[in-house]
């Protein structure tokens, strides 16, 4: 009997322990969501659905302007809707609602850090339903510039006050919030730069003067709102508003892409509530891409501002120094060639990255360059072509019978760009193939891929494990947030 209790009682355990383990690792649970629930519904604005859509529709039949198309950028108010809310209709009902991504840059009301921080959390939540973060503010966070502070969101209303507007107009967008603390405006803009294309939208959340008499008020915010518009930083610098640096980071993006400024509103609060003795300024400003073609070279798409820049007679003069500076050393017995650097474009006289690539009957017969642009371009490929040519440890020296075998070809480099990512499969998403030359290195490791290569090895996985392996790292080395991966572009062209 005592047997058969203990055998018993050791069964039950066992199944109790396993079921237990089974639990803790079922595939099927649920990661909890994480939310920033809404902190001013009910004060800023109606924290009931139904009176907030209502509100937020007769703002959109009152507001000023439109239409005007192309809109990338707004400056829009935080205040109580009751005093801004119009103004901040003025821009909202204007911006495209095929758009996927809003970046909102909001100032801190309570916390004085030199920090701007992304919150830990999957969504936003207000009276209008949920916003979903994207992939992209989790990329950013992984930066010391970005790092979550959690006080900088728990009450701050600046940039919830602008979701339900974008709910209204946008029927699928993602989210990436930024409370911006005291730090420099070209920081946070150069960081922004890579992930800002013709989908995204900024916004820049702002009031202007608090507290001054109409008339003095009115005559303070003309001459920012004249900053904002004509992309005047140094004046912007001097003027009044409680979300400067955000809205100076929008002035540094839309300098870089060429966008253009344009007055939508302004009020104050006397103009709503009667109250004329102490008033706060509201603007709505909009930047636009006039052109209706993005301009959106910035860092990640320079490719097509150089192929413009490169005539198809500086190809051909580049093409002919590689050559003739090969055969000068297996022909001409050093003799330097006939052609002088001198007659060359100013473009060819620019500093730029470079490369140079030998091919004998379509097989790699050597290749070297230099990445950044440390000399004029005509020297770096005079340079590299002699480096391909004789000093390519991977082939013996070209010989003087091999010189007519071979086709040369060029590749113009921009300048690279850091990916911030989070795992492997963020990186993968974020790479371009056919599109992206990869830099990856850790350490002392350092190896390169141009674009090309991704025709020899079209699969992400491979294209990464390969460059590893050059790297001389272990092949999964590119899935550790820790290994700086770099991308730029390649103006390509050859002998054939």
């Amino acid at each position: 009997m005592k047997n058969i209790f203990f055998f018993s009682f050791f069964f039950l355990l066992l199944f109790i322990l396993s079921n237990s383990c089974h639990a803790k690792e079922d595939p099927h649970h649920k990661k909890e969501k994480r939310i920033r629930l809404p902190v001013v519904a009910g004060q800023f604005y109606p924290g009931e659905k139904n009176t907030l859509t209502k509100m937020i529709d007769e703002f959109f039949k009152e507001a000023k302007g439109g239409p005007l198309p192309n809109i990338r950028g707004l400056v829009s108010p935080h205040a109580g809707y009751i005093y801004s809310g119009i103004v901040a209709a003025s821009g909202y009902k204007q911006i495209d609602p095929a758009t996927k991504m809003v970046i909102v840059l909001a100032p801190s009301h309570s916390i004085g850090i030199a920090k701007a921080s992304i919150p830990e959390v999957d969504y936003y939540e207000t009276p209008l339903g949920t916003i979903p973060l994207s992939a992209i503010a989790a990329t950013l966070r992984q930066q010391k510039l970005f790092s979550p502070v959690p006080s900088m969101h728990q009450r701050e209303h600046s940039l919830e006050v602008q979701l339900p507007f974008l709910q209204k107009i946008l029927t699928d967008f993602e989210l990436v919030p930024i409370i911006v603390g005291q730090i420099k405006a070209k920081l946070i803009a150069e960081a922004l730069l890579p992930h800002v294309n013709k989908n995204t939208l900024i916004v820049a959340s702002s009031d202007l003067s608090h507290y001054y008499p109409y008339d003095q008020a009115v005559g303070l915010d003309k001459i920012c709102t004249q900053a904002i518009t004509s992309l005047n930083l140094g004046e912007m610098a001097e003027c009044e508003a409680c979300g400067k640096i955000p809205v100076m980071v929008l002035m540094e993006i839309a300098r870089q892409k060429g966008w253009e400024g344009h007055l939508l509103d302004y009020r104050n609060s006397g103009d709503t509530s009667g109250q004329k003795s102490q008033v706060v300024g509201y603007t709505s400003i909009a930047f636009t891409n006039q052109s209706g073609k993005e301009n959106e070279q910035s860092q990640s798409d320079s490719k097509i501002e150089n192929q413009e820049k490169v005539s198809e007679k500086d190809k051909k003069n580049l093409l002919n120094l590689a050559r003739e500076t090969i055969a000068d050393v297996l022909l001409r017995g050093g003799k330097k060639p006939s052609q002088q650097k001198t007659e060359f474009s100013a473009y060819l006289k620019e500093k730029r990255g470079c490369f140079v690539t030998l091919h004998k009957k379509g097989a790699l017969r050597g290749c070297i360059g230099a990445i950044l642009p440390h000399e004029r371009l005509c020297d770096c490929i005079e340079e590299n072509a002699l480096n391909a040519a004789f000093h390519d440890p991977r082939f013996p020296a070209l010989r003087k019978d091999e010189l007519d075998q071979i086709d040369l070809e060029i590749s113009i480099l921009t300048l690279p760009r850091q990916i911030q990512f989070t795992n492997g499969e963020d990186l993968k998403k974020q790479l371009r193939p056919n599109k992206d030359g990869v830099i990856l290195s850790q350490g002392w490791h350092k190896a390169t891929y141009l674009p090309q290569v991704w025709e020899q090895l079209p699969d992400k996985n491979k294209f990464l494990e390969s460059l590893c392996q050059k790297a001389s790292l272990p092949k999964d080395a590119w899935k550790d947030p820790k290994t700086k991966i770099e991308v730029y572009e390649a103006i390509v062209f050859g002998e054939k």
